[in-house]
Formats: structure tokens, sequence, C-alpha cells
């Protein structure tokens, strides 16, 4: 693996990992009692479900490259554009939240089972995308699984512990940085599809 594959491989993770992150935050600012429970648990659910949708996506790229072989790098692009550009939309355009009560045993302030498959489910949705994508690209989904599930893992651990000092200030930054990252990271693969680069 070339240093340049690497450095994509990273930037991509970090990109797709972004909406984990961000609810990560937001439970920290939320959860009472039990933090670091509560942040290897989600940061587990978080960093599986980042890793096994994007093979899901993969699987269903490469089952209909054969058809798609001309504008594969087009459709590439418009996932990673569309999943980047709703990432910022939707930090931009954040909904009101209610604030919640202190007492910690409200079911706001841990995470249940039901809850964490939820949130795993809905930040992964975007790392299908990314993985159709992939099945466009130079990448190896083979190393894309694991570094992206380590990234989600390891940024969504730490994001429990700065919910807690820091509140929901970061949220925005970081889901417009991913968005940002994802758009690039599909303009890449088109430009080198195109010859530009």
């Amino acid at each position: 693996m070339t240093l340049a594959t690497a450095a994509t491989l990273l930037i991509l993770a970090l990109g797709v990992s972004a909406d984990a992150f961000a609810v990560s935050l937001g439970r920290g600012l939320q959860i009472r009692g039990k933090l670091l429970f509560n942040a290897l648990v989600l940061a587990a659910a978080f960093g599986i479900a980042q890793a096994v949708m994007p093979l899901l996506g993969w699987l269903l790229g490469a089952a209909f490259g054969s058809y798609v072989d001309k504008v594969d790098h087009w459709i590439a692009f418009g996932l990673l554009a569309l999943v980047g550009g709703r990432m910022i939309w939707q930090a931009l355009h954040p909904e009101a939240e209610e604030e919640l009560p202190e007492d910690p045993d409200h079911p706001d302030h841990r995470v249940t089972p039901r809850e964490v498959t939820v949130l795993a489910l809905a930040t992964s949705i975007d790392a299908f995308a990314v993985g159709i994508s992939i099945a466009f690209s130079k990448l190896s989904i083979w190393m894309a699984v694991p570094v992206i599930g380590v990234v989600t893992f390891v940024l969504s651990f730490v994001a429990v512990f700065l919910g807690q000092r820091i509140g929901r200030r970061f949220r925005t930054p970081a889901e417009v940085i991913g968005g940002i990252i994802l758009i690039l990271i599909g303009l890449q693969i088109l430009l080198e599809h195109l010859g530009v680069l």
C-alpha cells in the first residue's frame, strides 16, 4: 500500500466517521454515570456498523460494476458528493434540541441497546453509499473496512468524553468538515478516471 493510498483511506475514514463522532459528542453531553462503559458500547457499535456497511455497499457495487463501467466514476462522485452535501446541510440546519432533565436515571442520560442499534444504523447509512463508490474506485475494500472501523471506534470513544467537557459547539464543525472531505474524495475519484490527476 502506497503512502498516497494510506492517506486517502485515512481521510475517507475520517469523513465517514464524522456522523458517529458528532452523535457521540451529543451523547457524551447527556450521559450521566458509567461514562467509560457507555463510551465503549457506543464506540464499538459505531465502529462495527461503519465497517460492515461499506462492505455491503461494495458487494452491491461490485455485483453491478460490469454494467456501469463507463459511468462508475460519475456514480462514485455523485454518491460521495450527495452524502457529503447532506452532512453539511444537516450540520448547518440543526433541529431545535430540547433541554434534558438533570435526573441521572432519565432515559436520555444512559445508553440503551435499542438506542445504540438505531444510532449505529442511522450514522452508517452514508457508509453504505461510500462502499458502493469504493467498488468503482481503485481503493481496496479489504483495507478500507478495518481502517474505517478502527477510526470510527477511536473517534467515537474520544467524542463521548469530549462531549462531557466541551458540549455541543464542536458538533457542527465536525459534520461540515466530514462532508467536505467526502466531496473532495469523490472529486479525486472523478478526476483520476477522467485523466486529470
